[in-house]
């Protein structure tokens, strides 16, 4: 009920499970033997998960010439009756980029007539500017073949509490998931914070304000270092996706200089279309973003 409350939608279309983690496994897992279309590069639990229940992953690549915005009308072209799932990230990790609302609508309705099942994460949303502009719980209604997975661990701070939750409307799903999951997968402490949780306006309101100050914050200082040779991506989450554009160095290089600062970025290089150009970092507080952009700088001169 309380989550039901946070994020507009009846208690009924609820799953609870040990973390988003296992709200994807238990869904990729009931679909076996399933063709699923990724949109990445993203994150590589999806792949596993179908992997893991005997079924095949194809990746539909966002363009960096797009600057790793969804084109939803080529997305569209390549959807077709032979899949089974499509995977999206929204906000997408690594290149934090968000599709917005109508586009998702549009999606949704081209794979509902091609009986295509729609997993959107959602882990990031609550760190994006307008998170309603790009949220797709209120389609859990309208569309019984989504499945919309979010969890507490990153706007919320909480990794280790292991709670997450998926919506969907389709009460043959949700019954589905919930025999075959393990039993006592949420304890009783995950239960208690997260009735806080979700109600703790006052944390919400701030962090979402914070977020986005210091997402704006750090852009600005990152436009300066275009000509050093660092290009960003326009970020929605609480991240931002940088490319090293000077062939001289590298996300490596630049990975064993930061930790050697007591600090710390994603060498993106394992993502699916990504290489040793690319990095990624979150937004911290403004003196350790200071410090790493410095850090940066002096590479980069």
């Amino acid at each position: 009920e309380a989550i039901g409350s946070y994020c507009g939608t009846s208690w009924k279309n609820i799953i609870v499970g040990n973390g988003s983690s296992e709200l994807i496994a238990s869904f990729t897992k009931l679909k076996k033997g399933a063709k699923a279309m990724i949109i990445g590069p993203t994150y590589s639990e999806y792949a596993r998960g179908i992997s893991v229940g005997q079924g095949t992953a194809v990746y539909y690549e966002l363009k960096e010439a797009d600057g790793f915005k969804a084109d939803v009308e080529d997305i569209k072209r390549h959807l077709s009756s032979e899949l089974d799932i499509l995977i999206i990230c929204n906000p997408n990790n690594p290149t934090s980029g968000a599709i917005k609302k109508d586009e998702l609508g549009e999606i949704l309705d081209d794979c509902l007539e091609k009986h295509i099942f729609v997993m959107v994460d959602e882990t990031y949303i609550e760190f994006a500017e307008n998170s309603e502009d790009i949220e797709a719980i209120p389609f859990a209604e309208m569309y019984d073949n989504l499945f919309v997975i979010r969890g507490v661990s990153k706007f919320f701070a909480a990794p280790g509490l292991r709670l997450g939750y998926a919506v969907t409307g389709n009460a043959m799903l949700r019954d589905r998931i919930t025999q075959n999951m393990e039993p006592w997968s949420v304890s009783s402490l995950a239960e208690y914070a997260g009735r806080v949780m979700f109600t703790d306006k006052e944390y919400i309101e701030k962090t979402k304000k914070y977020i986005s100050d210091e997402r704006n914050r750090v852009c600005a200082a990152l436009d300066k270092f275009h000509d050093a040779g660092i290009h960003y991506y326009e970020p929605s989450a609480n991240f931002v996706l940088c490319r090293i554009m000077n062939a001289r160095h590298s996300a490596s290089e630049l990975f064993d200089i930061c930790i050697k600062e007591k600090m710390m970025i994603r060498n993106c290089a394992t993502f699916p279309f990504l290489n040793d150009s690319y990095f990624r970092f979150c937004f911290m507080n403004p003196e350790d973003d200071d410090r790493l952009l410095a850090v940066i700088g002096e590479v980069m001169v």
